[in-house]
């Protein structure tokens, strides 16, 4: 059995399935999104599956975007946009569609 953690993972199957129903977010939405539909995880569990999916190309990065404001670090905040990437088996979870309907 080789070392590590495997390379499939539930978190990241579900963060795969809501990219795929509403397209496009950054990580902190992906999260937020991911604490109310299944049962919580921590932020660093979720940005770490999105390194990951980018690594298997199960996730990909659409785009980077600045945003201004007043922050405690400063003035700028650089958000990363993910997708869905070639890679990644879309199962069309029921429980992130039903959702997403009645919530977005």
């Amino acid at each position: 059995m080789p070392r590590g953690r495997p390379n499939a993972s539930q978190i990241r199957q579900n963060v795969i399935e809501i990219l795929a129903q509403t397209g496009p977010l950054h990580g902190y939405r992906v999260a937020k999104l991911y604490n109310e539909i299944f049962a919580p995880v921590t932020q660093r569990s979720i940005y770490y599956h999105l390194k990951k999916g980018l690594k298997t190309k199960e996730v990909a990065i659409n785009k980077i975007v600045e945003e201004k404001g007043e922050y405690s670090w400063g003035n700028v905040v650089e958000k990363t946009y993910y997708d869905v990437a070639e890679n990644a088996i879309i199962q069309g979870s029921d429980r992130v569609k039903n959702f997403l309907k009645y919530k977005l």
